[in-house]
C-alpha cells in the first residue's frame, strides 16, 4: 500500500532545525543554528549522542558551554525529526578499500529523512560527493520514502561543509559559505536562513552540481600542491638537499604559495579526490593529474619508513636492539580523530619490519585505537627510551614541550635520533648526541 504523504507539522510557523550526523562538521552546524533557532541533533551513535547529553565533544570542535544551549536536543530517534522544517544532512562519505566513493552512509540517512518529511520542508546536504549525488541519488530517495515530489511538496539544497578540524579561527559561523538549489525559490530560502546566522558572507552557486563540483575541487587543489610538495621532498631528498630551506628560499617571492610536503590523511584532502576521478571515469574521462597526485601523497608513508629504515642500517643499529617511538597518531595536528591516518600506516609499516614502536598521543582515543586499528596507545610515562623518536603529528602540546621534555623518551647511552616530519622543532637546539632529521 503506498504510503501516505504527511500534513505539515502544527508547529510550521515556527523554524525548527534538523541536522542528521553530529560528527566534526555536524555538531558545529547544530551549535551554530541553535544560537537563533530551535535545534534537533539526530545521529545513530548511541554513544555520541550519550556524550552530547553530557555536555562533551569528543572532537573537541565546541565546549560544553556551547551545548549547554536550551534550544539544542540530541537524540538517536529518528521520528523527533518530524517537527524539523529545515534539515541538514552532514554524514561521513569516506572510500572503500579499493578507493571507490561509499555513499551508504548518506543514503541510509536520506532515507531517515524521508521517512519523517512533511510537507514544505526543506533538505539541504552538506556532506562532500561529486557532482549528481544530491539530484541522483539522495533526491529519489527522500521522494520514494516520504511519497512526495522534490521541487512540488518540498525542496532540496546542497551547501558544501567547510569545517576546518581543529581550528578555532576558521568556525562554522565566520566561513564564507556556498549555497545551492534545485529552483530559485529554494535558493533564496537556503540563502536566508543561512544568512541569519552566519557573519560571513555566502556565494549563491549556478547550480546544485556546480555547488557539489566547488567542494570536491577545493580539496583536490590542496591535494595536488602538497602532491608537488612531497615530489620535491622525494627528489631533493636524493640531492641532500633540506626541503624545507629550500621552501624558504623560495617564498621570498611575493606570488609563491606556502605548501608544505608531509602526510596527507583524514577524511577530506586524502578521500575527495578520489570522489572527482570516480565521477570523471564514469563520464569518461580519465584522470591523469589528480590520480598522480593521489599516489604521490598515498606513498609518503612508505618513503618515510624507508628513510627511517636506511638511517637504522647506516649507523649499524640492529632492529633487535632498536625502539622507536612515535609522537602523534591522529590524522593532523590537535585533532582526535583517526580516520584515514597516514601516521597509522608508518606505524604498520615499521612493526610489518619487525621493529618494536611505542605510541604516544594525548588527543587520541585509546579505545578507538584498539577497536579501529589494533594500536595500543601509551602513557608517557610507559613509554622506554628509544633510539628513534618520529615527531609523526605536531600537537600543540608537542610543540610547546621543552627539549629537556624529549630527552627521557630517547636513550642517553648511544647515538639517537629525532625525526620531525613536518619541520616543527626547527627552533629547538638539541644536545649534540641528538641527531635531528627532518624533510
Amino acid at each position: 500500500m503506498m504510503k501516505e504523504k504527511r500534513t505539515p507539522h502544527p508547529n510550521r510557523d515556527k523554524t525548527i532545525i534538523g541536522v542528521v550526523g553530529l560528527g566534526y562538521v555536524g555538531l558545529p552546524v547544530a551549535v551554530g543554528f541553535a544560537e537563533k533557532y530551535r535545534v534537533t541533533g539526530f545521529d545513530i551513535n548511541q554513544k555520541r549522542i550519550d556524550a552530547l547529553k553530557l555536555k562533551k565533544d569528543t572532537t573537541g570542535e565546541v565546549t560544553s558551554k556551547q551545548l549547554n544551549n536550551k534550544n539544542l536536543t540530541f537524540t538517536t530517534d529518528e521520528k523527533a525529526l518530524q517537527p524539523c522544517n529545515f534539515i541538514i544532512v552532514t554524514v561521513p562519505t569516506p572510500i572503500s578499500e579499493a578507493n571507490v566513493p561509499d555513499l551508504s552512509h548518506l543514503q541510509k540517512a536520506s532515507a531517515i529523512v524521508g521517512n519523517q518529511l512533511t510537507e514544505g520542508d526543506i533538505v539541504v546536504y552538506e556532506s562532500t560527493v561529486y557532482p549528481g549525488v544530491t539530484e541522483d541519488i539522495c533526491l529519489p530517495i527522500l521522494e520514494a520514502h516520504s511519497n512526495m515530489k522534490a521541487g512540488v511538496d518540498f525542496e532540496v539544497g546542497y551547501s558544501p561543509e567547510r569545517i576546518n578540524p581543529g581550528d578555532k579561527e576558521h568556525t562554522f559561523s565566520s566561513i564564507e559559505k556556498v549555497v545551492s538549489a534545485q529552483n530559485d525559490e529554494a535558493l533564496k530560502k537556503i540563502d536566508d536562513m543561512y544568512r541569519s546566522i552566519l557573519s560571513a558572507p555566502i556565494t549563491k552557486a549556478a547550480s546544485i552540481k556546480v555547488a557539489e563540483a566547488s567542494k570536491v575541487v577545493e580539496n583536490t587543489q590542496r591535494d595536488i600542491n602538497i602532491a608537488l610538495m612531497n615530489e620535491l621532498f622525494y627528489m631533493f631528498h636524493h640531492m641532500g638537499i633540506n626541503t624545507f630551506d629550500v621552501l624558504k628560499a623560495a617564498s621570498s617571492k611575493w606570488n609563491f604559495l606556502p605548501f608544505t610536503p608531509g602526510l596527507v590523511g583524514g577524511h577530506c584532502i586524502g578521500v575527495d579526490p578520489y570522489y572527482l576521478i570516480h565521477k570523471a571515469k564514469i563520464s569518461g574521462y580519465e584522470s591523469e593529474l589528480m590520480a598522480a597526485a593521489r599516489k604521490i601523497n598515498d606513498y609518503m608513508p612508505t618513503y618515510l619508513v624507508n628513510c627511517i629504515t636506511n638511517t637504522l642500517i647506516e649507523k649499524n643499529i640492529c632492529p633487535n636492539d632498536c625502539h622507536i617511538t612515535v609522537f602523534g597518531i591522529t590524522f593532523k595536528e590537535n585533532v582526535p580523530d583517526l580516520r584515514n591516518s597516514k601516521a597509522v600506516e608508518m606505524v604498520n609499516q615499521l612493526r610489518t619490519l619487525g621493529l618494536p614502536v611505542s605510541i604516544y598521543d594525548p588527543l587520541a582515543d585509546k579505545e578507538e585505537a584498539k577497536n579501529r586499528y589494533g594500536l595500543s596507545l601509551k602513557l608517557a610515562e610507559e613509554i622506554p627510551p628509544a633510539n628513534m623518536l618520529i615527531l609523526a603529528v605536531p600537537h600543540e602540546e608537542f610543540l610547546t614541550m621543552d627539549t629537556k621534555d624529549y630527552l627521557p623518551f630517547l636513550k642517553n647511552n648511544r647515538e639517537v635520533f629525532v625525526f620531525d616530519i613536518k619541520n616543527s622543532l626547527e627552533n629547538k637546539a638539541f644536545p649534540d648526541h641528538v641527531n635531528v632529521w627532518k624533510l
